[in-house]
């Protein structure tokens, strides 16, 4: 049953921990600045505990934990990368900890490990089942009221990603089918087992006592191409009898075999070639979320975090939107939603965005259209020509030269796709004069803070003789 628990606290005239410590002790204690009372006043005490009612029973059952420790012991545990053996330890036992929560008195029950994991394990399926983040609903609910408490502006706002590896180990290519397979035939009951034709049993069976990366260390690759080849139609025969099933380990074996494998004429497999193996396939089974990408050098198995957060310069300051993807997933697609779960969660609209280059596209021109979009790094090959304003003028310097030209200044000139605006210069160039047009985008001209860099990265030539 539903219930929610008084922010109000009794503090026992024996047990409080306030009547206990004394001097310096009790000065770090009774500290409003010390993280502990941050914690518990800016976090802990904001939570809405109606968020989470879907839970519970509305009328029947025991009361429910108070959802308010609950969510607060969740949150320290992944702030301090605590154990969850650590977590009850410092939380019974530790007194700034226990403050954190709004644990005053010595003797102030703290929720079992039991109630504890049962409430994350409901967090998980109602996500699962309606699609619904609890934890990211309540992060911005406390954030909403922080930024009307301290009148946070919320007009100006910057945005990067970052690439988080999972904690898997690499595995190759017949680690990954040969353990997937045997996750879901270990997850099989004895009716499903007795499906199966006897051969198929027998291949599974020693598929089973089989140590995949012995298997990959001690095989050619010709002899590995045999195994994968002779395991891939394994798993075609047992997606086939066990189709009744659709576990989640169905899907995952499913997947995986859509993945390294292609059926062709008269229902044969065929081993699919590496170049069809896509970035977002399967790399590991114990982390089927988890995809491959290789940033400037940076490869990662894992994810892609996008956080963006208000940054009004001398202001504090707040995250405002955290989004989790596929580490292959494109930094263009977090743009628009990110500045719209901004607005919703502080109530303004977003005026200036700070971003870097690889968020630029044309459907974030687009979006972005009322928007003042200044990006901090351009994509694109480093240009030959380097501009500098002097008090002489604009100077063009070739890079691979070392030639510098005064540029002139000839005209301004709408192109004729109405998308770019174009400045001429003149450049001399042995015996023939040659005209260097450097062009830069409407959306890109208006960033003035890297107008010099747009005009440089869009540098052409053009030969008057060649007209």
């Amino acid at each position: 049953m539903f219930k929610k628990t008084s922010k109000e606290k009794q503090l026992d005239a024996f047990s409080s921990v306030p009547n206990i410590l004394e001097g310096s002790s009790l000065k770090q204690y009774s500290d409003q600045r010390h993280w502990h009372n941050q914690f518990r006043e800016q976090v802990v005490m904001r939570i809405d505990e109606s968020i989470f009612s879907g839970l519970f029973n509305a009328t029947t059952g025991a009361p429910n934990a108070s959802i308010r420790l609950l969510i607060g012991m969740m949150i320290l545990k992944e702030s301090f990368a605590w154990s969850d053996s650590q977590l009850f330890e410092h939380c019974r036992f530790n007194l700034l900890v226990r403050s954190s929560l709004g644990l005053f008195n010595m003797n102030d029950p703290l929720p079992v490990e039991s109630t504890y994991y049962l409430f994350r394990k409901r967090i998980y399926e109602h996500q699962k089942q309606y699609g619904e983040d609890l934890m990211e609903k309540v992060f911005s609910q406390i954030t909403s009221d922080q930024i009307r408490e301290f009148d946070v502006n919320g007009r100006k706002i910057r945005m990067d990603s970052k690439l988080i590896g999972s904690n898997i180990a690499t595995f190759t290519r017949y680690e990954i089918i040969h353990q997937t397979l045997c996750m879901f035939y270990k997850s099989l009951d004895k009716s499903a087992k007795s499906k199966l034709f006897v051969v198929h049993r027998k291949q599974l069976e020693l598929l089973m006592k089989e140590e995949s990366s012995k298997t990959v260390y001690h095989s050619t690759k010709d002899e590995l191409r045999s195994r994968l080849q002779a395991i891939g139609i394994l798993i075609y025969h047992l997606l086939d009898r066990l189709e009744y099933l659709q576990t989640e380990l169905y899907q995952l074996l499913q997947r995986v075999f859509n993945e390294q494998y292609k059926v062709i004429e008269d229902e044969q497999v065929e081993l699919r070639g590496k170049e069809e193996i896509s970035s977002s396939s399967l790399q590991s089974p114990h982390d089927p979320d988890s995809a491959y990408r290789n940033k400037q050098g940076q490869q990662v198995k894992g994810y892609s975090v996008n956080v963006t957060e208000t940054c009004d310069k001398g202001q504090l300051n707040l995250i405002t939107n955290v989004i989790v993807e596929k580490a292959n997933t494109p930094d263009t697609t977090f743009v628009e939603p990110a500045i719209k779960a901004t607005v919703e969660v502080t109530g303004q609209e977003v005026e200036k965005v700070y971003l870097d280059g690889a968020y630029q596209s044309p459907a974030n021109d687009t979006y972005c259209e009322n928007i003042d979009v200044v990006f901090t790094g351009i994509q694109g090959f480093e240009s030959r020509y380097d501009l500098e304003m002097t008090p002489g003028g604009l100077l063009v310097t070739d890079t691979k030269t070392g030639e510098q030209t005064k540029a002139q200044k000839q005209q301004r000139r709408q192109m004729e796709n109405n998308n770019f605006f174009g400045l001429l210069l003149l450049q001399p160039v042995g015996n023939k004069g040659f005209t260097l047009t450097a062009s830069f985008e409407k959306t890109c001209r208006r960033r003035t803070a890297h107008e010099k860099q747009c005009r440089s990265n869009h540098l052409s030539t053009w030969n008057p003789a060649k007209k």
